[in-house]
């Protein structure tokens, strides 16, 4: 390969690279992809310019390159146990804030649907099978039945530790397919946005219909300010890869791709959490009727509050990187 053909090649990751390098520190931490990675890659186009005897001022480009990257490496793990506790406390909320734009139009393709969807089967009692089997509509409201000893299950009440199991199987696969359509040129993330949009919606306008809303709600309103608020921003995490390869801008589509799954995953990796705290709400206190249901919403209404807080509030003192 001749030597122009190798910048072309790797002009634009090493022009990246620079840019990373010359922030300040706390803004570089934030603003690093995959550091190491990066780094090992640098090192061996390094070992290929030597060794097919490039001009000198490629070589002490890279080296300089290396050299810096090779500080960052181990500046950043030295600081990696707190670098997760300023992602909870402060760079999640900084990377949603970031990307408002795209977090509102998730919510937008997720709420607005379940609205219509809601009114809908509140006042026409067939829609619901328009997204349900029957015997599935059965189930939805034996789930919710003012009788059962236990909500959302048909279950015994020693089995919270293996449902925990299983919200947080079910909530992370909804989740990771509306982040991962959206590879699609975001079409997958808004589709599975709006479809679980329709289908959410459809479940409270039918149980509301049922008169079921002394047990529904109160089971839904605790986990559902992590559950649902994270399948919006796993959409909005989606919608962040697809607009990258819609519109690339002056990069080549794999390296807007790259960079934009850099954004996405510090969305991600906070969405993964809020879901296990959700599944874990689900199984060991939304289930139960033994709490009265004033507290139940009470504690549920408080959750929605302390989760809109977090976001607006969070991290607002430190410095955060927008896309």
């Amino acid at each position: 390969m001749r030597q122009r053909d190798f910048e072309n090649r790797h002009r634009d990751s090493w022009a990246q690279l620079e840019t990373w390098l010359k922030n300040d520190q706390a803004r570089a931490e934030v603003a690093t992809p995959d550091l190491p990675a990066a780094y090992r890659e640098l090192c061996q186009q390094l070992a290929v310019a030597k060794e097919r005897q490039y001009t000198s001022r490629l070589i002490d480009h890279l080296n300089q390159l290396v050299t810096s990257a090779h500080h960052r490496v181990y500046r950043q793990q030295t600081l990696r146990r707190k670098g997760w506790l300023h992602y909870l406390v402060a760079g999640f909320p900084q990377a949603v804030r970031a990307n408002g734009r795209v977090v509102a139009l998730a919510s937008a393709l997720f709420l607005l649907p379940a609205l219509v969807m809601g009114i809908g089967t509140y006042n026409n009692d067939a829609l619901i099978y328009a997204v349900m089997a029957p015997g599935d509509v059965l189930s939805l409201e034996s789930m919710y039945d003012p009788g059962n000893r236990v909500l959302g299950r048909e279950r015994g009440s020693d089995t919270d530790l293996a449902m925990f199991g299983f919200y947080i199987k079910n909530n992370i696969g909804i989740a990771f397919r509306t982040f991962a359509g959206g590879i699609l040129f975001g079409f997958g993330s808004i589709f599975f946005l709006v479809f679980n949009g329709i289908y959410l919606g459809a479940v409270f306008g039918h149980i509301t219909r049922v008169g079921f809303v002394t047990t529904f709600y109160p089971f839904v309103i605790g986990h559902g300010a992590f559950e649902l608020t994270a399948i919006v921003l796993a959409g909005a995490a989606g919608l962040l890869l697809g607009r990258s390869l819609v519109d690339p801008g002056q990069h080549r589509r794999s390296v807007a791709l790259r960079l934009a799954s850099v954004e996405a995953m510090k969305i991600m990796y906070g969405t993964f959490l809020m879901l296990v705290i959700a599944a874990f709400l689900e199984a060991f206190w939304s289930s139960s009727t033994a709490m009265p249901i004033a507290i139940k919403l009470g504690f549920g209404a408080l959750l929605w509050l302390l989760v809109f807080a977090y976001f607006a509030l969070a991290g607002r003192g430190g410095s955060s990187h927008a896309s």
